[in-house]
């Protein structure tokens, strides 16, 4: 049997890059960055600006600050 560690914890595009590639994690957690990055994996992906999380509008009770972030232009 074969275990699988996920790290998280404030990880860039570049020290996940670098923790899987000296393998010292199979899989990484991007948690507050997919709130602000609707479209996160393909930001990676292209190694482009994340917008930044407003902190003040995490579990307020409504929609704002979680289905109001701007996508990548095409």
């Amino acid at each position: 049997m074969t275990n699988t560690y996920i790290a998280n914890n404030g990880y860039t595009r570049e020290m996940a890059i670098t923790a899987r590639a000296e393998k010292r994690a199979d899989l990484i957690a991007f948690g507050k960055d997919f709130i602000s990055n609707p479209d996160l994996v393909e930001r990676l992906r292209r190694n482009a600006p994340l917008n930044v999380l407003d902190a003040a509008t995490l579990y307020g009770g409504d929609a704002h600050g979680y289905t109001d972030y701007p996508f990548l232009a095409d």
